[in-house]
């Protein structure tokens, strides 16, 4: 009798066990994931000026995103010394009200034709002591430049990278990190003689400039995340994580190997960005986050 309650009680477990595991996986997994909040721009809307401020209002989307199971955000609403709208300290109770953490903010400045020729960017950087400011009052940890047009020549391509190291150093005076985000285009040769990508990272101080490297476009401009990785090691504290629609679904990027090799990398923090849909955003963006909770070489936190 003894016997037959045991083996009752084993098939029960294996029948209970599957249902308890997978309501573990939707609600109780916890990892450090944020997004970029471009992801969800179709819902905040557009902005309309200084005073118009954004369209919508965002803080019902920031509160989804926080029961999805994000963690934190990137910004990409950045104007007039606001955020979407909000002063640096509405933006940061704003967000951490929704249950999510301030992180860090995509915003940049381009150099006028007569700085780039001379070298002198005093009054560009007069503009970053103001963003600066704005991005330390709303609790920033980064800020990041997400583009830069191929450069016409090395040289240009020189005087922006003394001016990255320039926005870093202040970045750094003021408790925040600075970094480039890349695109494609930066895999391409500058007058047929330096890769942009590399040329930018060896011309770049790493006490005061990071690479929020984009893994998807790191593939679309034919090259491996891992061997950058390998050739600059410590060089990525951040890292975009996106495919060509949801997260995992085209098969293009090796998110395994990525994050396998995540130490060697130096990655502190990772953040989902979701350019297209097959779906509505919501369950677009869900699904990509599924996709990490679910994928066992995703650590919890890259920060520890």
């Amino acid at each position: 009798m003894k016997n037959k309650f045991y083996l009752l009680a084993l098939l029960a477990s294996l029948i209970i066990l599957p249902h308890t595991l997978q309501a573990q996986k939707k609600g109780e997994i916890k990892k450090d994931i944020a997004i970029q909040l471009y992801s969800v721009r179709d819902r905040i809307g557009s902005y309309v000026g200084q005073t118009g401020g954004y369209q919508n209002d965002y803080t019902a989307i920031l509160k989804e995103l926080a029961q999805m199971g994000y963690t934190s955000v990137e910004a990409a609403g950045y104007n007039d010394g606001k955020f979407y709208g909000r002063t640096p300290q509405e933006f940061k109770k704003d967000v951490e009200a929704a249950g999510l953490k301030v992180l860090s903010s995509h915003c940049t400045k381009s150099l006028t034709h007569e700085e780039l020729v001379s070298g002198d960017f005093t009054e560009s950087l007069k503009w970053w002591d103001t963003a600066i400011k704005a991005h330390k009052e709303a609790g920033m940890t980064y800020i990041v430049t997400p583009w830069l047009d191929v450069p016409a020549t090395v040289k240009d391509l020189k005087t922006y990278c003394d001016y990255y190291n320039e926005i870093g150093k202040r970045c750094k005076a003021n408790g925040l990190k600075y970094g480039y985000h890349n695109h494609a285009h930066e895999f391409q040769k500058v007058e047929d003689e330096v890769v942009m990508m590399d040329y930018m990272i060896e011309n770049t101080n790493p006490e005061y400039v990071f690479i929020e490297m984009d893994v998807y476009w790191v593939v679309i401009g034919k090259n491996s995340p891992v061997d950058y990785f390998k050739k600059y090691p410590g060089r990525f504290s951040v890292l975009h994580i996106k495919d060509h629609r949801e997260i995992g679904q085209s098969g293009m990027v090796g998110f395994d190997a990525i994050f396998k090799n995540a130490e060697i990398a130096g990655v502190k923090h990772i953040v989902v960005e979701v350019e297209k849909y097959s779906t509505t955003i919501e369950e677009s963006i869900k699904t990509s986050l599924d996709y990490l909770l679910d994928a066992q070489f995703v650590k919890a936190s890259y920060s520890k």
